[in-house]
C-alpha cells in the first residue's frame, strides 16, 4: 500500500521566536515551552543555538530530560550555519543529535550579505562538507536550510537542494526569510522543488506581507501534492522577528478545518489541539506579550458573539458561527484569580513563606535540608526569569532539581 503523505509540525518558538526584538525567554522558559510541546504531540522543536555558550547547558540539560522520557518523542533539533566549522562546534560543545544546517541562497544575500566572500558554487559547497561532516560525527536527522529561498532563482534551489540531498539530508527547509512569497507562487515552486528533487520540504515562513498562515499550509499542500511529506514551521502566538512567524494554533486549525484541506490532507495524528490554551498563555506570560483579541483559537473573542443575529444563530446550533469547538482547544474553564492574601516564592523568599507555597502545590519535602536546596533554586529562578515562577515551573524546579540547575547555570 502506498504511503500517504503527511504535515508535520516543527516549531522554532525556542530558536526563531526568542530572537523577536526587544523581548526573549530565560533557558527555564524555553524548557517550560519544549515540555509544553512535547505535550501537545508536536514532532520537532528547533530549539536552539548549539554554537552559543549562553544556551550550552541549557541544551544539554533538555537533551537530559529527552533521555530521561521527559521530553518524548518530541525531537529536538539546533540550528547552525551551513559551515564545517559550526557542525563541529555545535557537537563539540552540545550532545544535539538533531541539525538543521543554514545559509543563503538568493543572488541579493549572496551579494549584498557575503559581499564578495562565497559565489554560488562556493555557497553549494559549504553546505555539503557540512552536511558531510553532521554524518561522519553521527547527526541522526539532518535538515539542510536555504535562507531566502523565495527570493533564489529556482534553477539554483533545485540545484542546491539536489547536492544536499547526494550529500545526505533529510529534507530541505524552504524559507520565506522575507515573508515575499505569496500562497500562489509558494505552491508554484515549492511544487516544481519537491517534484524535481523528491525531497521532503520544510516551509519556514514571515509574516512581513500578513500572509504567513497562508503561504505556509500553500507550501505543505505543494509538497504534499508533489508526493513528499511537509513540515511547516511555527511560533506560539506568532512570535519572531520583525511582524513574526506562522502561528503555532493558526497553523494547526487550517490544516484541520479550511475546506481545501479538511480530510484531504492528513496533520501529524499525534498534534493534540486541547493543550492550545495552555501553551498559547504560557508563552504569552513568558514573552509578556498579551494575545490579540482576535487572534484565531485562542484570542478573548474568538468564540464571542454580540450582534443579535450572530448571538441567535450560535445559541440555535454553534456551527452556524463557528467552525470548531472551544472545548477542543482546551478552553472552558473559568479563570479564578485569588484576590485575597497570597504568598509567592522569588529571589528573596524565606523558607516559611516557601513552604506555604509549595504546600498548595501539594509537594512535601523529605526534610529541611531537601526544603532548603530546592528553596535555593527557586531564588536563581526567580532571578533567572525575572517573573513571579508559575505552578508548573514551581513544579519542574521541585521534580527535576539537579536538571534546574543546570538550566540555570551560566558560566561567562
Amino acid at each position: 500500500m502506498k504511503k500517504q503523505n503527511k504535515i508535520y509540525i516543527v516549531d522554532v518558538t525556542n530558536r526563531d521566536g526568542v530572537q523577536t526584538s526587544r523581548l526573549g525567554l530565560a533557558k527555564l522558559q524555553k524548557t517550560m515551552i519544549n515540555i509544553y510541546l512535547n505535550e501537545m504531540g508536536v514532532y520537532q522543536s528547533e530549539f536552539g543555538f548549539p554554537v552559543t555558550r549562553h544556551e550550552t547547558n541549557y541544551l544539554n540539560a533538555n537533551l537530559e530530560l529527552a533521555k530521561m522520557d521527559i521530553l518524548k518523542p518530541i525531537i529536538l533539533s539546533g540550528w547552525v550555519r551551513a559551515i564545517k566549522d559550526d557542525v563541529e562546534k555545535a557537537c563539540k560543545m552540545t550532545r544535539s543529535e538533531n541539525l538543521n544546517l543554514s545559509i543563503s541562497t538568493s543572488d541579493q544575500m549572496i551579494r549584498g550579505k557575503f559581499q564578495g566572500k562565497y559565489t554560488k558554487e562556493d555557497v553549494v559547497k559549504e553546505m555539503v562538507e557540512a552536511v558531510h561532516t553532521a554524518r561522519k560525527l553521527g547527526i541522526k536527522i539532518l535538515g539542510v536550510n536555504a535562507e531566502d529561498a523565495s527570493r533564489t532563482h529556482l534553477d539554483f534551489l533545485i540545484k542546491f537542494s539536489r547536492a544536499a540531498k547526494k550529500a545526505g539530508a533529510d529534507r530541505i527547509r524552504y524559507c520565506d526569510t522575507l515573508g515575499y512569497d505569496d500562497p500562489f507562487t509558494i505552491y508554484e515552486r515549492v511544487k516544481i522543488l519537491a517534484e524535481e528533487v523528491k525531497l521532503p520540504v520544510e516551509l519556514h515562513c514571515h509574516n512581513d506581507l500578513g500572509m504567513v498562515v497562508a503561504c505556509s499550509v500553500a507550501g505543505a499542500k505543494a509538497a504534499i501534492d508533489a508526493g513528499v511529506d511537509a513540515y511547516i514551521n511555527t511560533t506560539v502566538n506568532g512570535m519572531g522577528e520583525r511582524a513574526g512567524n506562522a502561528d503555532l494554533v493558526s497553523v494547526i486549525l487550517a490544516v484541520k478545518y479550511s475546506s481545501g484541506f479538511q480530510g484531504r490532507y492528513i496533520l501529524d495524528e499525534r498534534v493534540k489541539l486541547s493543550h492550545a490554551w495552555k501553551i498559547t498563555k504560557y508563552a504569552s506570560y513568558a514573552f509578556g506579550v498579551p494575545i490579540p483579541i482576535n487572534q484565531p483559537g485562542v484570542g478573548a473573542n474568538a468564540f464571542a458573539h454580540e450582534s443579535g443575529i450572530h448571538a441567535d444563530g450560535a445559541l440555535k446550533d454553534r456551527r452556524n458561527y463557528e467552525l470548531y469547538d472551544f472545548e477542543e482547544l482546551g478552553r472552558g474553564g473559568p479563570e479564578i484569580i485569588d484576590t485575597g492574601r497570597q504568598i509567592t516564592a522569588g529571589e528573596y523568599s524565606g523558607i516559611k513563606g516557601f513552604r506555604n507555597v509549595y504546600d498548595k502545590l501539594e509537594v512535601k519535602f523529605k526534610n529541611e535540608k531537601e526544603a532548603t536546596k530546592i528553596l535555593e533554586l527557586v531564588r536563581y529562578a526567580n532571578v533567572h526569569t525575572q517573573q513571579p515562577l508559575t505552578e508548573d515551573e514551581l513544579l519542574f524546579i521541585a521534580k527535576y532539581p539537579d536538571t534546574a540547575r543546570k538550566i540555570f547555570t551560566m558560566a561567562p
